[in-house]
């Protein structure tokens, strides 16, 4: 049996010294340490802490968001660990999964905040069903500007003229490329095939 800790910050300006202080007291005969986003997937050290992984060891971090990027994440390893028969624990949080009850706070955590998201989701799809019952259906709004849209006529007006390159155009009209002229453009020739 081994006693492995894992410790990670997310930037490289970010000591791991008190984290590897109480790993080390502990008991951890070896610690992992990762200098990445727990956003980031790619974590090599992890990676290869769970490779090397042997029945009845135990993995120890310094808080669950050390370990994982999101519940999900978190739920995922330590299951991979359960099925390798490696326990599993959380100094801050009070987490040990080689007992029935530290099993079960784990389980109970984990549903607790699957509760959470699913109650913020359905208040949120609710919310939305609201607004769109007063006419509001969020998101950004339809069409361009007034100004823009004067802009538009322009565009077209010069562009028909052929007196002014694609440069030109956009020289005098301050327009920043030819992707926002041509843009100008179709709004301007979709809004006059309307009314032939």
């Amino acid at each position: 049996m081994a006693v492995f800790g894992y410790a990670r910050v997310s930037t490289l300006d970010q000591n791991l010294d008190s984290q590897k202080d109480e790993l080390l007291k502990y008991g951890c005969t070896k610690i992992f340490f990762e200098k990445a986003s727990g956003k980031n997937v790619e974590r090599p050290q992890l990676k290869k802490l769970l490779e090397g992984l042997r029945e009845n060891d135990i993995v120890v971090v310094y808080k669950l968001d050390r370990l994982a990027r999101s519940l999900k994440d978190l739920i995922e390893l330590v299951s991979e660990l359960a099925l390798k028969k490696v326990e599993f624990v959380s100094l801050s949080d009070g987490i040990n999964t080689s007992s029935a009850v530290g099993k079960l706070m784990f389980h109970l955590v984990g549903a607790f905040a699957e509760f959470e998201r699913n109650i913020i989701s359905e208040r949120t799809k609710a919310g939305l069903v609201s607004a769109r019952a007063r006419g509001r259906t969020g998101g950004k709004p339809k069409g361009i500007s007034v100004a823009a849209q004067k802009k538009a006529i322009r565009v077209k007006e010069l562009y028909d003229e052929k007196k002014l390159s694609l440069e030109e155009i956009c020289k005098v009209l301050e327009i920043k490329s030819k992707t926002t002229l041509y843009k100008y453009l179709k709004f301007e020739n979709e809004r006059l095939e309307k009314f032939k």
